[in-house]
């Protein structure tokens, strides 16, 4: 399907094979623990792999909807076997009264469950052959659906979602023909879980930049979301602040989700509230749109020390800097 897109040498999957025999998996830790630190992180080959997954899957998605064909693997069955266990601790774990509105600390019941099945978790998911790397892996679920202490949600947890399926790439769980599912797929029921999350427990934000923030919780499906959109017949930027246009083409594309779901959650003009995404929707072609995300991204997140401060390193996402 993808393979071509992928002989660019950037993607994450192609090191699969390239694992030595018995590699030796880590419990990943924080490493970057100063501003001065972050170029240790720019320079690392976790970067390199993080950034090439990213780029792999834009390209991947590029012109697909969501409900097009392709193929779903044993890997991703398990994978939202995982993700709908998530979900239904939710069920079962409804918030408490309490005084104050936001942060119910309900939520740190249900983290205390993840945090205690995660392995177990993972380890469901792993073939028999690379059991070895769940206890490494399982570290990157936990980071991603929030702060247990703050009961907040933001971009570095999205990220280390996204780590999660980048290691699961690198050990050869998934691999290049999963492509689509794993954002169609994976990723999209991540993004409902996280939804129903923030919206059960009242989760703040996670270092948001409020109205200048792209969005309160998510970057990456906007990314995804607008390569989806390249070379579309009809649909142009300025197209997505039409509520008409949004309820008539959100199941088909991960763009429209995230508007519809801010649409839901905010009230008052759109320009008010989502101000850099109304910004976004005067740019004239979904090609720039992607490129000027991509770049903001980078920017915005993957270069913010209070974002990366927290992100965790290991053998599959090394803070070794990238070979020469």
């Amino acid at each position: 399907m993808a393979e071509t897109e992928n002989q660019s040498g950037s993607s994450p999957e192609d090191d699969a094979p390239q694992l030595p025999a018995n590699p030796t998996f880590m419990i990943p830790k924080k490493e970057i623990s100063m501003v001065p630190d972050m170029g240790k992180w720019k320079r690392s080959q976790a970067y390199a792999d993080y950034m090439g997954f990213v780029l792999t899957l834009n390209e991947g998605v590029k012109g697909k909807k969501l409900t097009c064909e392709y193929q779903v693997s044993e890997t991703v069955e398990k994978l939202l076997d995982l993700l709908g266990t998530l979900d239904r601790w939710i069920n079962e774990t409804p918030p408490v009264d309490q005084p104050s509105r936001f942060g119910n600390k309900a939520y740190r019941t249900w983290y205390a469950k993840l945090d205690q099945e995660a392995e177990a978790l993972v380890s469901a998911v792993l073939p028999v052959e690379q059991q070895a790397a769940a206890p490494e892996i399982a570290v990157y679920l936990k980071e991603a659906v929030g702060n247990s202490t703050r009961i907040d949600y933001g971009t570095g947890h999205e990220a280390a979602f996204a780590a999660f399926l980048c290691c699961l790439c690198k050990v050869g769980a998934l691999r290049v023909d999963d492509q689509l599912a794993i954002i169609f797929k994976v990723f999209n029921r991540y993004l409902a879980v996280m939804r129903k999350l923030q919206k059960t427990y009242r989760m703040e934000p996670a270092g948001s930049q409020g109205v200048w923030g792209l969005d309160d919780f998510q970057f990456l499906p906007f990314i995804w979301g607008s390569s989806q959109f390249v070379d579309h017949p009809t649909v142009e930027p300025k197209h997505f602040i039409d509520e008409k246009v949004v309820n008539e083409h959100h199941p088909d594309y991960m763009f429209l989700e995230c508007i519809k779901f801010i649409n839901e959650m905010k009230t008052g003009p759109f320009a008010e509230h989502s101000n850099q995404l109304w910004n976004i929707s005067a740019v004239g072609t979904w090609a720039k749109v992607n490129q000027g995300l991509i770049r903001m991204y980078k920017a915005e997140c993957l270069e913010k020390f209070p974002v990366i401060q927290h992100f965790k390193f290991g053998s599959l996402l090394s803070i070794q800097p990238v070979k020469p």
